[in-house]
């Protein structure tokens, strides 16, 4: 366990009866009352989650749009003061370096990018870094809250009442503490991140919690279950390096015209591959790594992430379909040595998500 970092809050997790594991490189909370109760908390009530791993890059200065347009897929010029966006970086080959949000936090960004490529990531931008830009990688000064669930504003207000302001994908500016809230998160319900220095994030972790019984610690198995339920791409499951945007079902933040790093290979190169979503009303269980065959068993895929969806009781998948194949309605699973019979569906596989309600 001393090989792995630790967020602020990790003797809050052993308090609590968290079940700690490994994860992109800190000991994390996988569970606290079971992954399925958890899920349910976080559809139902609300769930705060520390994922104080994810990374924290500020960006600033003369050119700091022009460099952000360059290295990321999507149009910066959409997102005014107080707003968000979800992007990716790309390698000169089109292939996912990374997905990130991009906060626009008035005289600078924040760029919250996955724990495990926090390295990788400012390396990268560093290497691409252009005249009168400054860089900055916060990740070990922040930590990262977040509280997500239908009754998630109904509880912040009571210490945050400036959130009630917020829509989806908005952000308030950082406050005289340095705290940043902003309404995103990765669960497809109503729900806030909350980014604070690192001497603050206790406290604001004991007061979330002591606000209401029906606000729930949970983990990162249900953070999972939930994301996926969503259809919500996870970094090393749908997105790689060796993986493009298009092909990962991103087309919708890949904004060509822009010319970021990837984009001409992305303009000439046609995708290979489809990300798409499948469902089953066999009892089945996909997990990632399960091949994907076509109704005559030719292998045409993998599935990319898997699992029983608690909410419709289902086997539900990404898979990664050979492009050719991928307009077919139906596809087989293999499992244990049995093949059994998906449906394409369309996203997102749980449709009653509250993310967009006021």
């Amino acid at each position: 366990m001393s090989d792995y970092k630790k967020t602020v809050l990790f003797d809050e997790h052993n308090n609590l009866g968290a079940k700690m594991v490994p994860f992109a490189g800190f000991m994390m909370p996988l569970q606290y009352d079971g992954i399925l109760k958890e899920h349910n908390y976080v559809r139902n009530e609300a769930g705060i989650f520390d994922v104080s791993h994810m990374g924290e890059f500020f960006i600033s200065g003369k050119n700091a749009k022009k460099f952000i347009q360059m290295v990321t897929t999507n149009d910066i010029e959409n997102i005014i003061p107080g707003k968000a966006q979800y992007s990716a970086f790309c390698n000169e080959d089109g292939g996912i370096i990374d997905d990130l949000i991009i906060y626009h936090l008035g005289d600078q960004y924040m760029l919250v990018v996955n724990a495990a490529n926090i390295d990788k990531n400012f390396s990268w931008l560093k290497k691409n870094l252009i005249e009168d830009v400054s860089l900055e990688n916060k990740s070990e000064k922040y930590s990262l809250l977040a509280l997500q669930g239908p009754k998630s504003k109904e509880f912040l207000t009571k210490i945050f009442p400036e959130i009630s302001s917020l829509s989806y994908y908005e952000t308030l500016l950082p406050n005289r503490d340095g705290v940043i809230i902003a309404r995103t998160g990765y669960s497809g319900e109503k729900g806030y991140e909350i980014y604070a220095p690192n001497d603050l994030a206790k406290a604001i972790w004991m007061k979330i919690l002591n606000l209401s019984d029906g606000i729930h610690p949970v983990g990162l198995g249900c953070r999972d279950s939930l994301r996926l339920e969503m259809g919500y791409c996870l970094y090393g499951n749908e997105l790689n390096e060796e993986t493009t945007p298009i092909e990962s079902g991103l087309g919708w933040i890949t904004k060509l015209s822009t010319n970021f790093i990837g984009s001409q290979k992305l303009i000439s190169n046609l995708p290979q591959k489809k990300l798409v979503p499948l469902i089953s009303n066999e009892r089945a269980i996909p997990r990632a790594g399960y091949d994907v065959f076509d109704k005559e068993k030719n292998n045409i895929g993998v599935v990319t992430s898997g699992g029983m969806s608690p909410m419709l009781k289902q086997g539900i998948a990404l898979a990664s379909i050979e492009k050719n194949f991928s307009v077919n309605s139906e596809f087989y699973v293999k499992i244990r040595d049995k093949y059994f019979l998906f449906h394409k569906t369309r996203l997102p596989f749980y449709k009653e998500g509250t993310y967009l309600s006021d």
